[in-house]
């Protein structure tokens, strides 16, 4: 192997969009599974608002006159969803390993319409808490078992706009979320909350009903030792019309790269050989990237969006958090024009760099002029501006998370990266009160400081750390991390390993042809 001027991609497949038409629609389906993260953000979000929940969990302050919510149940309820996710995210290396994707977002599925019902009926603060870790570990196995499978079946030039549309789904999740808020926030009633509750049951039953004719992750039933089924899977996910010598050539890359990868690191116990050797490099990459979500502020900004802004005395904040997360969805979609052309890294790094800008922002603006109209404009037009470049850049560090692991080991370090990334987010979620609450720290905007400084490590990092990975197949990844090539030469490394197993695959079909037609 030999490093180079001119990246050598072993990816046989043509690189067009319009040749894997049938893969890009089942992962558009798979990545439905985020829109219930999006959901839950903007709708318990807008619920610490509304009236007719803050009648049923909240009190009526007696110093203003209005109901209120206190403090710690706020963060309660906010936060156990964010254990929940934890927890889940845990569970997915050892649940994936023995029973695969799909039956991990069926089990989702299941654990969301669980805890949906109790959270409709319950006017009772322990089940509501309940319901909220039930859903926490729902939504973390859809995120996670979605990023999975469509990371390790769509073809790397594509694996990018696979999760641009990811980001999308997620954002029109929020949007929804909004919406449907804003529609009922003035009604006086439980209907208030209950109306946008009965939203959660519809995005995981489309999906978990079209999952029925999708094929498994074919890396996945090869690390099962079951290839005739992984070879029918990755039939079923490419077009018919694909060149049968590609088709050859991509399997036979993925059959033998896998196979490599399962005799190198041979022992049982997954969760010690993710830090032994070369994996360990990459199980902090990828823990690292993803945590990049909770490192930059967006728990705090997106949960508390319209808490904050009526609190920062911004008028009509439900109709100003419904154009927020339109910026989120006008991000994602400005990002997918581009992924395709812009390495990666650049794009992260773009993404940190203007989220610290927006939250030193609003720090300045609400220090220089608290409370003023001037400052509450300010805070719309710059948590917009976040909104904007974080989702622009997210799922990129999501897609990048999952791209280091190797193929064996991919569920059990995705599991636990996700996993830490949720518990970033929830204490951002649960000391955010103390910071932005009037009735705590009342610091308001001025908590953007903070994550400012935090954005500057992420783009220190993500220039000197983290490793391009545009357009390279996950084999072509394998071997370069086997090669312990530094992080700033990924980009030109010329892979010779994966290429050498694709060009096989042709030679033995071109062999194999010769034979029959000497035998007719």
């Amino acid at each position: 192997m030999a490093g180079g001027g001119i990246v050598a991609t072993a990816n046989p497949l043509k690189l067009d969009i319009g040749s894997h038409t049938k893969c890009l629609a089942i992962c558009f389906v798979m990545t439905i599974a985020s829109f219930q993260y999006g959901l839950d953000y903007a709708l318990v979000g807008g619920f610490m608002a509304m009236p007719g929940f803050l009648r049923v969990f909240g009190y009526l302050d007696g110093a203003t006159g209005k109901w209120a919510i206190d403090p710690t149940v706020q963060q309660l309820i906010s936060s156990l969803m964010t254990i929940g996710t934890f927890v889940g995210s845990l569970l997915v290396g050892p649940f994936s390993s023995k029973l695969g994707r799909r039956h991990g977002l069926w089990a989702a599925t299941l654990l969301n319409f669980i805890a949906t019902a109790i959270m409709l009926g319950t006017t009772s603060l322990g089940a509501l808490y309940f319901a909220r870790l039930v859903l926490g570990i729902s939504v973390g196995w859809f995120l996670t078992f979605a990023q999975v499978y469509v990371n390790e079946v769509a073809p790397a030039h594509l694996r990018g706009i696979v999760f641009a549309v990811y980001q999308s789904q997620l954002s029109i999740g929020s949007i929804v979320g909004a919406a449907v808020d804003n529609g009922t926030h003035l009604r006086q009633d439980p209907g208030a909350y209950r109306i946008p509750l009965a939203v959660f049951f519809a995005a995981p039953t489309i999906q978990a009903i079209a999952m029925l004719f999708f094929p498994e992750s074919p890396r996945w039933l090869m690390t099962r030792c079951r290839e005739d089924a992984a070879k029918s899977a990755l039939r079923r996910l490419r077009n018919s019309a694909i060149d049968e010598a590609e088709f050859e050539a991509e399997f036979n890359e993925i059959r033998v790269s896998t196979r490599e990868q399962m005799e190198q690191r041979g022992g049982k116990h997954l969760w010690i050989e993710m830090w032994r050797g070369s994996n360990r490099r990459r199980t902090l990459l990828s823990i690292a990237i993803i945590c990049f979500h909770c490192a930059n502020g967006s728990s705090w900004v997106n949960i508390y969006t319209t808490y904050f802004l009526a609190v920062a005395g911004v008028d009509q904040p439900f109709n100003f958090s419904v154009m927020v997360t339109c910026m989120g969805l006008v991000g994602a979609i400005a990002s997918s024009f581009v992924v395709r052309h812009i390495d990666r890294r650049v794009i992260v790094m773009v993404g940190v760099t203007a989220c610290g800008l927006c939250q030193l922002a609003l720090a300045i603006a609400w220090t220089v002029a608290p409370g003023s109209v001037a400052a509450a404009k300010s805070i719309v037009a710059f948590i917009s501006l976040f909104t904007f470049f974080y989702v622009a850049y997210a799922p990129y560090a999501w897609l990048m998370g999952g791209e280091y692991p190797n193929n064996r080991l991919r569920a059990y370090t995705y599991g636990v990266a996700t996993s830490l990334n949720f518990v970033g987010n929830w204490l951002g979620v649960f000391t955010a009160p103390y910071f932005i609450n009037p009735a705590s720290l009342g610091w308001n905007a001025q908590y953007g400081y903070i994550w400012f400084g935090s954005n500057v490590i992420l783009l220190v990092f993500s220039y000197f750390c983290l490793p391009e990975t545009r357009d390279r197949t996950l084999e072509e990844m394998h071997e370069m991390f086997e090669a312990n090539v530094p992080a700033r030469k990924f980009k030109t490394y010329v892979c010779t390993g994966t290429k050498i197993m694709a060009e096989a695959a042709i030679k033995e079909r071109e062999a194999a042809g010769v034979v029959r037609t000497e035998r007719v």
